[in-house]
């Protein structure tokens, strides 16, 4: 087991819900009770943006975006005003290809991306319009216990274990939960087994799932609120949070065969060209790149993508000994179709539940 700890300054307190929209400025903190924004009108003076992103990302942009407001009131001498939506990844994305006005999306993976994408809100070549390939975090997956951990889970082959009870999030609402159900399939294909043999094993842990919330949040929550399941598997950064703010102990494993789990960032660019505010979108995207940015990702528990950081934060975070990427597994659209589509083998797994 690995013990790990961090500190941080104290967190600005929750202003919002998931998928429901708040305002971020110099100015007091308001909230708007209806999802689809009404844009305030654009001035020399005052700038409007929309920020939708994935649930466990909330607390770090709690602290960035005032951060960034400050440094845009500098430089520009204008006002801006950032609205929030968190909620799961992929009904975020279901959210803006319906109308919700995102400026910027941050979400859990980039096959949510692609998706708006092919909407037709975002030109092709995105990935290329930010540093990192439009990567903007990464963490990796985790694996938290009770206090003691009593059931003596240390592997991905202990999920299987008949008196294990587990929490995750499903993946056919939540991008975390993908990255959950790909990390178990690794944990067979990337370790010298074959699909056969991850099928067995991923439907094998899927029968101890006692829970499936629609997102990452919702998983901490039954996890760490309701008492639910003897162990949670979640992203590395949402333990440290939770450990953070006294949820839980600091203790939890890090399997050394893991998925970088790697957060991509976009401009909406239908949108920034229909509001007139691709200029600020734009910067605050690449803020989220900077040092500054990258120090409060890491200060919640996100591995920094920026290589100053890195170096800065190395020896808090456990070494990977097997790191692979969604790539290894065949890229998102593959991914998507071989384990996410209707009747594929997450479906397949879920009929084995039954």
């Amino acid at each position: 087991m690995t013990n790990n700890s961090a500190t941080t300054k104290p967190l600005f307190p929750a202003l919002f819900l998931a998928t429901s929209l708040s305002i971020s400025t110099i100015l007091p903190v308001f909230a708007n009770s209806t999802q689809r924004t009404q844009i305030i009108g654009q001035s020399p003076k005052k700038v409007e943006i929309t920020l939708v992103s994935y649930a466990v990302t909330k607390a770090a942009y709690g602290k960035i975006i005032p951060d960034f407001v400050a440094k845009w009131k500098r430089d520009k001498n204008q006002d801006v005003v950032i609205r929030e939506s968190y909620g799961g990844s992929g009904s975020q994305t279901r959210a803006v290809i319906d109308g919700l006005g995102a400026d910027v999306v941050a979400l859990a993976l980039a096959g949510d991306i692609k998706k708006i994408e092919q909407a037709g809100l975002i030109q092709a070549g995105w990935e290329k319009e930010a540093p990192n390939n439009a990567i903007v975090t990464r963490s990796v997956v985790a694996l938290e216990t009770r206090a003691g951990n009593p059931k003596n889970i240390k592997t991905w082959a202990d999920l299987t274990k008949p008196d294990v009870k587990i929490v995750t999030a499903n993946p056919k609402t939540s991008g975390g939960a993908k990255w959950n159900f790909l990390a178990l399939w690794g944990a067979i294909v990337k370790n010298g087994g074959n699909d056969t043999q991850a099928l067995k094993f991923v439907t094998n842990v899927f029968k101890n799932v006692v829970v499936l919330p629609k997102d990452a949040r919702e998983s901490s929550d039954a996890f760490y609120k309701k008492g639910q399941g003897d162990v949670l598997i979640n992203y590395e950064n949402e333990v440290i949070l939770a450990a953070q703010q006294g949820k839980t102990d600091t203790s939890y494993i890090i399997p050394p065969v893991n998925i970088s789990i790697e957060g991509p960032v976009a401009v909406v660019d239908k949108n920034v060209d229909k509001h007139g505010n691709r200029e600020v979108s734009e910067a605050f995207v690449k803020f989220l790149f900077t040092p500054e940015a990258q120090r409060e990702f890491a200060k919640v528990g996100f591995r920094p993508v920026n290589s100053t950081v890195s170096k800065e934060v190395k020896n808090k975070f456990p070494h990977i000994s097997r790191l692979y990427t969604v790539a290894d597994l065949g890229g998102w659209n593959s991914v998507q179709k071989k384990f996410f589509a209707d009747g594929a083998i997450f479906d397949k797994v879920q009929g084995g539940r039954r």
